[in-house]
C-alpha cells in the first residue's frame, strides 16, 4: 500500500518532490541531475517523483502548471519551487539554506 503524500512530505529532513510525466523529455533529462543531487546530499534529502498524469489532484493542489516542477517541502510545507530543468549545482545552491 502506498503511503499518503502528506506523510511522505511531513518530515524533519527536507523532501524534494519532482512533479513529472512519462511523456516529458525535460523530465527525463532531469532524472540524472536529481541522482547527482541525491549522491551529494545522501540522507540529508529525500527525493520523491510524482507522475502528474497519475496524480492530477495532487498536481492541482500544488498548482503545478508545467513539468518538470520541483517543490521542496520542509515539515510538510512548500519552501521552494522551480519549474524546468536546472543543473545540479543550481538545485544544490537553491535548496542549501533549507537543509
Amino acid at each position: 500500500m502506498k503511503a499518503p503524500f502528506s506523510s511522505l512530505i511531513d518530515s524533519d529532513s527536507p523532501v524534494l518532490v519532482d512533479f513529472s510525466a512519462e511523456w516529458c523529455g525535460p523530465c527525463k533529462a532531469l532524472a540524472p541531475i536529481l541522482r547527482q543531487v541525491k549522491d551529494q546530499l545522501g540522507d540529508r534529502l529525500k527525493i520523491i517523483k510524482i507522475d502528474v498524469d497519475r496524480n492530477a489532484s495532487l498536481a492541482g493542489k500544488f498548482q503545478v502548471r508545467g513539468v518538470p516542477t520541483l517543490v521542496l517541502f520542509r515539515k510538510g510545507q512548500p519552501v521552494w519551487r522551480q519549474s524546468g530543468v536546472l543543473p545540479a549545482e543550481a538545485i544544490l545552491q537553491a535548496i542549501g539554506p533549507f537543509l
